[in-house]
C-alpha cells in the first residue's frame, strides 16, 4: 500500500512572501519554532512584482512549501485613495509568485486572501459559498478584487496541474508588527493610534469615522499563524477556508475598548458623514473547526499585547 506523502513533512523548508507583515512575521516565528527551515527575501532583495526576479529566486531556493502573505494592504482610507496601487500590485505579485512556484515545482502553497472578498450584505456569517453571490463592498472593490483572482489562480493550478494548493481568507487581524501609521492602518491598530496620540496630546475628544454600529471580528496574528500551519498540515481542497475567531464586535465597543486600553478618559465623536463600510463581517469558520483549530488570544488580552509591542517599538 502506497501512503501518501505528508502535506508538511517537519522537515519541510517554507519559504514565507511576505515575512515582514503583520502575518508572515508570525508565522515565521511560529515556523521556526515548530522546527521548520524558513527561508526569507525582504522588498530589498527581491521585488514579488517582477516576474523574472522572482521565478530565479524560487528556482534557486527550491522551497518545500510556499506562503504568499505579501500584499498590499490597507484601511478604508488609503483603498479609497490609491485603488489603482491596491489593484495593480496584489495582482503582479500574484501572478510573478504562483507562476514562479509553478515553474520551481512548489507543489504545496497557501495563498491568503481577505473577508473583504465577499459581497457587502452576505448573509450572517458567512460561508465561504457565498464568495460572487452579490455586489462588493465599493471602498475596498479593487484590492477584493485582486484577492478574488488569487483564489481562482490557485484552483486553476490545482486543476490543471494537480498543484496541492490551497487559498484561505482570514478576518481582520491584529497584533504585533501591525501597521500604526494614521494614513494606511487598518481599523484596529488606527484606533490604538488616534486615542494614544490624543492622551499624549491632552485632547479631552477622539473624532472617529462612521456611525460605530458595524461589526468587525478580530484575530490575533499568533492565532493566524497557528491557524495557516493547521491549514498546510491537514487541508487540501480547490475551496478557500476562512480564518477567524467566529464572534465579532461593534466599532464603538472596540473605541471603548482601546480607550480603556491607551487610557483615554474624554469623548467619543461619530463623524456618520464619512463610511462606515460593510454593515457587519463575520465569518463562518466551521472548516477551520473541523481541524481542530479554536483561536487562544482573547480580544482584550490582544489588545494590550499589541499595544504594548507598539510603544517598545514605536521610536524605530
Amino acid at each position: 500500500m502506497t501512503t501518501a506523502p505528508a502535506l508538511l513533512p517537519p522537515s519541510a523548508r517554507v519559504y514565507v512572501a511576505g515575512h515582514r507583515g503583520l502575518v508572515g512575521s508570525a508565522l515565521t516565528r511560529y515556523l521556526t519554532a515548530e522546527g521548520h527551515e524558513v527561508i526569507t527575501r525582504t522588498r530589498a532583495e527581491l521585488d514579488l512584482r517582477d516576474p523574472e526576479a522572482t521565478a530565479a529566486f524560487l528556482r534557486d531556493a527550491r522551497p518545500d512549501v510556499l506562503v504568499l502573505a505579501a500584499a498590499k494592504v490597507g484601511g478604508i482610507m488609503a483603498n479609497s485613495t490609491w485603488p489603482v496601487d491596491f489593484l495593480e500590485d496584489n495582482l503582479r505579485v500574484q501572478l510573478s509568485v504562483l507562476a514562479g512556484a509553478h515553474a520551481a515545482d512548489v507543489d504545496r502553497l497557501l495563498f491568503l486572501g481577505s473577508s473583504c472578498i465577499y459581497p457587502k450584505h452576505a448573509e450572517q456569517p458567512i460561508r465561504e459559498d457565498a464568495l460572487l453571490t452579490g455586489p462588493l463592498e465599493p471602498t475596498n472593490e479593487p484590492y477584493a478584487l485582486a484577492k478574488i483572482a488569487g483564489i481562482s489562480h490557485v484552483r486553476s493550478y490545482r486543476h490543471q496541474y494537480g498543484r496541492r494548493w490551497i487559498s484561505a481568507m482570514p478576518t481582520n487581524l491584529y497584533g504585533p508588527g501591525d501597521n500604526f501609521d494614521p494614513e494606511t492602518s487598518h481599523v484596529l491598530p488606527g484606533l490604538l493610534r488616534r486615542f494614544h496620540d490624543a492622551v499624549a496630546g491632552g485632547s479631552e475628544e477622539v473624532v472617529l469615522w462612521g456611525s460605530g454600529t458595524p461589526r468587525r471580528e478580530f484575530l490575533h496574528s499568533d492565532d493566524m499563524a497557528r491557524a495557516c500551519t493547521a491549514l498546510l498540515r491537514a487541508y487540501d481542497e480547490p475551496d478557500p477556508v476562512n480564518v477567524g475567531c467566529g464572534e465579532d464586535i461593534a466599532i464603538a465597543e472596540l473605541a471603548a475598548l482601546v480607550a480603556e486600553v491607551t487610557g483615554f478618559g474624554g469623548r467619543i465623536v461619530w463623524d456618520t458623514s464619512r463610511p462606515d463600510g460593510t454593515p457587519r463581517k463575520l465569518l463562518d469558520v466551521g472548516r477551520l473547526r473541523k481541524l481542530g483549530f479554536e483561536p487562544a488570544v482573547a480580544l482584550a488580552d490582544g489588545v494590550r499585547d499589541t499595544y504594548r509591542w507598539w510603544l517598545e517599538h514605536k521610536d524605530s
